[in-house]
């Protein structure tokens, strides 16, 4: 990566954050027909509205609280809390979208769980939900030995990046895979672009982009927050 500081980076990922969750809400209200919580496909667009939000904005902002520049000194408690609290965000975000597209197929008889798109999101939250669980109660409760955090940092780091991938992967085959179902007939069909592909192409593209920045901050040697027997981050 350039040899940018942090916090300016930081903004930028912001803004692209938020264009991001913009681009799904405004596809979802101006081409899908808007949003809904009564079982029709008004409700399904909640679906990818609040996967993007959680999924993939809120979790890529809770992998970066640690590359904060004030979380390298003083107590880490209240940013293991933040880090936390953005993480069961994005969980509870999920699940209501999982909520949303589930009663949406339940409703219309469509089966659910049959495609690659539903298998790799589900396997993604699955894996989130034990990514959470794992690192409560090494981390943040009090009962974990220093032995078993040393032993399961790298593996929750491991499966952070991991899981933020997925959430990637998942987001952009959602997106193919409704595009492909709802432009398919006369002049809207997929291959011609109308404006809802381009539209929507550039919203995975958005996506992809925001994903890629994260893990590349969170590779960045000279943005990690300092080991413990470092002097620098001694008090």
């Amino acid at each position: 990566m350039l040899d940018l500081s942090f916090l300016p980076f930081c903004t930028f990922l912001g803004i692209l954050g938020f264009v991001s969750v913009a681009f799904v809400s405004a596809w979802c209200q101006r081409w899908r027909g808007g949003f809904a919580w009564d079982g029709s496909a008004k409700m399904f667009n909640w679906h990818p509205v609040l996967m993007v939000t959680g999924m993939v904005v809120l979790y890529g902002a809770a992998a970066l609280v640690y590359r904060l520049p004030p979380a390298w000194r003083g107590p880490k408690l209240p940013w293991k809390v933040l880090h936390g609290a953005l993480a069961l965000a994005a969980f509870v975000l999920a699940v209501l979208g999982l909520v949303a597209v589930f009663r949406f197929h339940n409703d219309r008889g469509t089966p659910n769980m049959y495609s690659l798109h539903s298998w790799l999101g589900l396997a993604t939250l699955l894996l989130f939900s034990c990514q959470w669980v794992a690192g409560l109660s090494s981390f943040l409760l009090p009962w974990a030995p220093a032995w078993l955090r040393a032993l399961y940092k790298p593996v929750h780091v491991f499966f952070g990046s991991t899981i933020l991938m997925l959430s990637m992967a998942s987001c952009v085959s959602g997106i193919n895979e409704k595009l492909f179902f709802s432009l398919k007939n006369g002049t809207t069909e997929y291959k011609l672009l109308p404006a809802e592909a381009v539209f929507a192409n550039t919203l995975g593209l958005l996506i992809l982009l925001f994903g890629v920045l994260v893990l590349g901050a969170l590779a960045r040697p000279s943005w990690k927050r300092p080991d413990a027997d470092c002097p620098d981050s001694r008090q």
